[in-house]
């Protein structure tokens, strides 16, 4: 039986890259909408499909079928386009991206859409751990469970989450929002700098400088317009976390830095 997908792939001598980093050329074609079976393909051959339909072709909406879990899949996508995901991805899906975007059918794993800039990515199902991690900007969708530390580092934009969410949700939170439909696990903002955490359901414990804030309209108007836009129904109701800044001692020089000034 000839060997498939991953078990094709050729490493250079540190057993680290594939070498063949040219683009199969195997999707169908349809004015500005293209498709492809990933099922066959390595992770490289399927990323570099995808750059060239985008960024050669001039390709805007592209649905790739049979991802089959792989990890690392749609990274690094920098222009505005519409990706589909037809099924489940593995870990660091997404990430590193400026501008698609993305639909998956299915769940993904550990670190989906780190360090996303701008964009939309809607998740049908689980998404694990440190999911939108360090993310920048742009609105990610989780439509059933996350794992812990969602959010880890963010620094803006908007994650959403209709299923519960596990330990140390926020985690260093220093910008952006979250908006948490369901219960949510212990350390919710530990450490956070700054930043809102919208909770619906039953919250285990709070983190480290992580306390209840005052309502606003404002914060309504927010929770109103991504349910519309997402078309999420009625929204339940929320309460509101921030940081209450009990943590902020720290001097503008490092010890070090203070002694050569003195």
């Amino acid at each position: 039986m000839a060997a498939v997908g991953e078990s094709r792939i050729t490493y250079d001598a540190r057993g680290l890259v594939e070498i063949d980093g040219s683009a199969p050329g195997v999707a169908e074609i349809d004015g500005d909408t293209a498709t492809f079976d990933a099922r066959d393909l390595t992770t490289r051959k399927i990323n570099a499909e995808l750059r060239r339909l985008v960024y050669e072709e001039g390709v805007s909406e592209v649905t790739i079928a049979n991802p089959g879990a792989k990890h690392s899949l749609g990274v690094g996508i920098l222009t505005r386009c519409r990706i589909t995901f037809d099924g489940s991805l593995g870990y660091f899906g997404c990430g590193l991206i400026d501008g698609p975007e993305i639909h998956i059918k299915g769940r993904v794993g550990w670190s989906a859409c780190e360090n996303m800039m701008s964009g939309v990515v809607v998740i049908d199902g689980n998404a694990g751990s440190l999911t939108g991690a360090a993310m920048r900007g742009g609105d990610l969708v989780v439509k059933g469970r996350v794992g812990a530390r969602t959010g880890i580092d963010q620094k803006g934009g908007t994650i959403i989450v209709l299923g519960r969410a596990a330990s140390m949700t926020g985690f260093m939170l220093q910008r952006g929002r979250q908006i948490l439909c369901g219960d949510v696990g212990p350390g919710l903002g530990d450490s956070m700098y700054d930043g809102t955490l919208y909770v619906a359901g039953t919250v285990k414990s709070l983190g480290i400088d992580c306390v209840e804030g005052e309502w606003t309209d404002a914060d309504t108007e927010l929770i109103e317009r991504k349910f519309s836009i997402y078309d999420l129904g009625t929204p339940p109701q929320f309460t509101k976390f921030v940081c209450g800044k009990k943590l902020y001692n720290y001097d503008s020089l490092e010890p070090s830095e203070r002694k050569l000034v003195l």
